[in-house]
């Protein structure tokens, strides 16, 4: 895609390349380049977390009424592409990105004054109560029950898949408040302090040996009537918001095509096994074009989507498409860096986090290493946040009209 960038937004680019070249410290980028999972490490995310507060550009996602930077489409744009280029950690996602707008939108001025600055400073650590044991892609089957008594709710259930649960200080969580109600109608959205009584946390390890996610049990966890959002029974309706964020609110391209361009200059150097480079082996060309030229298609939806919440609109069912182009994408580029590698990414140590002092030397190179463990921890993009086929089914019914 070719943008064309106006002095200012040139100049805009240019004070964070030098921002970036000042203040993202070699250690944060070796630390990101040797990251398998989607989520940052706590250690190097809340570190460049911390960094992007004290310069005003962390909350570049939200009003400027709360904190917010005031950037163009274009300038996030820049800025996303910017950090992927030059190797910075992801952010918390689940707070910045997840729950604030969610506060923005639906929180009362209260929890607005409580939770948002302490997201911003990194004090407040959060993950996301959602899908549970029998209630994964079929949310609305959720069986966690929160029942009122007096200024309170009492919470069991448990929650699956909850990612970085075992980092977090708070959970937003979706249970059911109203049994007799439909499915969708009876879900209430609570801020819950993971430090109360009751609440046991348990370990999933992943096919690569990562521990991302974790079971969450609660047990007569009680959560102050205060931490309601929005109405009981609202839950559905503010799940389905958040997610639109979640699948659309965020530059997927950029990082996918730093990812590309590194392929590319690895690629140059690799045999193809018959005296020649792998970037000129047919094969692996046509799949690596085509895969650049998918992922620029995805940057240009992206940027669609971009302009349509700048200008305070729902992007809708296209952050389903997002999802699922992405998705696809992110997991085509991880087998891609597979192939470049060759046997030398077999390598595959359980040691965590793959940039520690401690963890066993490369056999060939830290890309390589790092290369089995990402793409295997890749296989569930597809799954998460909404699986394939859910995504599929919201583009039939929503934009085909099926």
């Amino acid at each position: 895609m070719d943008l064309h960038f106006t002095d200012e937004e040139l100049t805009f680019r240019d004070e964070v390349r030098a921002f970036l070249d000042t203040h993202l410290t070699p250690e944060l980028r070796a630390g990101s380049r040797a990251t398998a999972t989607v989520f940052a490490e706590p250690d190097i995310g809340r570190v460049w977390q911390q960094i992007l507060h004290r310069k005003g550009w962390l909350a570049y996602q939200w009003p400027v009424e709360h904190g917010g930077t005031g950037w163009t489409p274009v300038q996030r744009y820049l800025f996303e592409k910017e950090c992927a280029l030059a190797d910075a950690p992801s952010l918390p996602v689940l707070g910045l990105k997840l729950l604030a707008p969610v506060l923005h939108a639906f929180g009362t001025p209260e929890q607005q004054r409580k939770y948002l600055p302490r997201i911003l400073s990194a004090e407040d650590y959060w993950c996301q109560g959602f899908s549970e044991p029998q209630a994964g892609s079929d949310l609305a089957n959720l069986k966690t029950r929160a029942v009122r008594e007096g200024d309170r709710y009492v919470i069991n259930g448990s929650k699956l898949w909850t990612t970085h649960a075992h980092f977090a200080d708070h959970m937003f969580c979706l249970a059911r408040t109203d049994p007799s109600a439909k499915p969708q109608r009876g879900i209430s959205f609570l801020l819950v302090d993971m430090r109360h009584p009751g609440i046991e946390v348990r370990p999933i390890l992943s096919l690569a040996g990562d521990h991302e996610v974790n079971a969450v049990f609660l047990d007569n966890v009680e959560v102050p009537a205060a931490d309601l959002v929005g109405e009981e029974g609202q839950g559905w309706t503010i799940a389905k918001f958040l997610l639109e964020n979640e699948r659309g609110g965020s530059c997927h391209a950029p990082k996918l095509l730093a990812d590309l361009r590194r392929i590319r200059a690895a690629a140059a150097e690799q045999p193809d096994g018959a005296g020649g480079r792998l970037l000129d082996a047919p094969s692996f060309a046509a799949s690596l074009a085509r895969t650049e030229l998918e992922t620029l298609a995805l940057e240009t939806t992206e940027l669609r989507i971009l302009a349509e919440l700048s200008q305070g609109r729902k992007p809708g069912p296209q952050t389903s498409l997002v999802k699922l182009v992405a998705s696809n994408l992110h997991q085509a580029v991880d087998a891609l860096e597979m192939r470049t590698w060759g046997h030398a990414g077999l390598q595959l140590t359980r040691s965590r986090p793959l940039y520690a002092p401690d963890c066993p030397a490369p056999i060939v190179s830290k890309e390589a290493q790092v290369a089995s463990a990402r793409y295997l921890n890749s296989r569930a993009w597809t799954i998460f946040g909404g699986s394939n086929e859910v995504q599929r089914t919201i583009i039939a019914r929503m934009v085909l009209g099926l």
